[in-house]
């Protein structure tokens, strides 16, 4: 049987560093999905799966410098960076713990019978379920946090879901070490191994959203890739649910008494976010609405100074250099368009940062024939658009524009944010149509783990309507069940009249 190897590659230097897998085969996809589906029961112990979530985050902290040095070898995002993000990705596994033993993410109701009403009410019960075998699609931006042991994983393991992880190419070493590190928290824990797998392959990936097992999926990526998932997943016999984080331009829109105030602070802030993790965030500014003017042209004087400061840096892959250099060409060749900073290559492994600038009105003229649609797409890698508005109308129009967002984000004056007269209201509204997540006098990049987080947004932010990040990312992976004049020594555990597991609970009626 002919087998392709899976290589680990450097990233600066695009030589291959070490063969750590082979792509698996659909013989191999159906075994890992039905050793998987057989531990189901296993995680049906909330304890357990509490106990898991903490053992694997001790795993990796104590593991901690073998990881960041296999991370930093295949992705070239550097140890501090990665220290970062697996404090981060630890954090959300005891987040999780926490989440199944507070137990709310059950979302309990009991509504009591009331023959007296018309119609009578007859007793119901009701909670959450998990779906079964969750796959999960590794993300190449983040080899930690939205990859192997990331957010997906840890929101499907407390649901009580199985997971198999499709690894993504650019990280693979760190793939297999991260998941021999999961693993063995399981066993550790009580559980079968087989309740995290992973697996290799773009023909491993398609077998995997195709499993009959399989009963929901979550992705982060590009359009294309995620599209072509959640297409799969909507053609089965038996379609199931496909959580998407696609694509993002993330607007933001600076107001003129904003610029006004401090524009040199806008500017340099908007280089920090574009350039953070070599423009490689899935929430980095794409468009930036900048009004016209001496005002403006401070912000991006400030802007230009800082990105021809900014040291060219490695994409995650050669394939992703290339496609940056290719669009940043197509979009720097449209007529109007200007680049007071060329981003482009930097080197032969390395690219530089920089921006494009458009007036409004020629992106509003252009986007008519379609010719400009580019403009409005994300380009992976530190650049972005500069959109020079003349007045709200404008700025308006241009937001009217855009597709769905992960995230939006206003530079307001300190006047607007307290609330005085202005545009600040109205472009609220209009970016809450855009977006899930407002930010004001922020930056998008960096996402805090938080119960109130939402990572997501309208299409083709997300294929759903729900959180990759936070505690209600859980949800995504659970289906309500309703009991109805059930005995109770018939019922489940979690919704006993006694509650013997001490859960929280909403009741109806006496």
């Amino acid at each position: 049987m002919t087998t392709t190897p899976v290589w680990s590659v450097d990233p600066r230097t695009g030589k291959q560093r070490e063969q750590v897998a082979v792509e698996a085969t659909s013989q191999e996809v159906d075994g890992a999905v039905r050793a998987a589906h057989a531990a189901r029961g296993a995680l049906a112990d909330a304890g357990a799966r509490a106990a898991f979530l903490r053992a694997a985050a001790a795993l990796l902290d104590a593991s901690a410098a073998h990881v960041i040095e296999a991370a930093d070898a295949e992705t070239a995002l550097g140890p501090g960076r990665l220290t970062g993000e697996l404090a981060r990705t630890t954090g959300q596994l005891r987040a999780f713990a926490d989440a199944v033993d507070e137990g709310a993410y059950l979302d309990i109701r009991i509504d009591r019978a009331d023959p007296s009403l018309s119609p009578p009410r007859p007793e119901l019960r009701r909670y959450r379920v998990p779906l079964g075998v969750v796959a999960v699609y590794a993300a190449s931006n983040f080899p930690l946090a939205f990859s192997v042991p990331g957010g997906d994983t840890a929101s499907a393991l407390a649901a009580g879901c199985p997971v198999v992880v499709k690894a993504h190419p650019d990280h693979p070493a760190t793939s297999e070490l991260c998941a021999s590190l999961l693993r063995r928290a399981a066993v550790e824990s009580g559980l079968p191994a087989d309740v995290v797998t992973v697996v290799h392959g773009f023909d491993a990936g398609l077998a995997l959203i195709r499993h009959p097992l399989v009963a929901a999926a979550g992705f982060t990526g590009s359009v294309r890739g995620g599209r072509a998932l959640f297409d799969a997943a909507a053609a089965r016999p038996v379609p199931i649910p496909f959580h998407g984080e696609l694509g993002s331009l993330n607007p933001v829109v600076v107001t003129p008494a904003a610029a006004a105030e401090r524009a040199e602070e806008i500017g340099g802030g908007l280089a920090g976010s574009v350039t953070l993790g070599v423009g490689q965030f899935c929430v980095k500014p794409g468009l930036v609405l900048v009004p016209e003017g001496a005002d403006g042209d401070r912000l991006t004087g400030a802007l230009t100074k800082a990105l021809g400061e900014t040291e060219p840096g490695v994409l995650l892959d050669h394939r992703m250099r290339e496609n940056f250099i290719a669009g940043v060409r197509e979009r720097a060749a449209l007529s109007g368009v200007d680049t007071p900073v060329t981003p482009g290559s930097g080197g032969e492994h390395t690219v530089g940062a920089g921006y494009l600038t458009v007036p409004a009105r020629r992106l509003l003229e252009g986007a008519e024939g379609g010719a400009y649609e580019v403009l409005l797409e994300e380009c992976f890698g530190p650049v972005t658009v500069v959109v020079r508005y003349a007045d709200q109308r404008e700025a308006g129009a241009v937001l009217g524009l855009l597709p769905g967002n992960l995230s939006a984000t206003l530079q307001l004056s300190a006047a607007e944010t307290a609330g005085a007269p202005g545009p600040a209201a109205e472009l609220i509204g209009q970016v809450t149509e855009l977006a899930g997540r407002i930010v004001v006098n922020g930056w998008p990049t960096g996402v805090a783990v938080a119960p109130a987080q939402h990572h997501g947004g309208p299409y083709p932010a997300a294929t759903s309507h729900s959180t990759s990040v936070g505690a209600t990312a859980i949800e995504r992976w659970l289906r309500p069940v309703a009991y109805q004049s059930v005995p109770d020594a018939l019922l489940p555990a979690e919704l006993r009249e006694a509650n013997p597991l001490g859960l929280p609970r909403r009741v109806t009626g006496g």
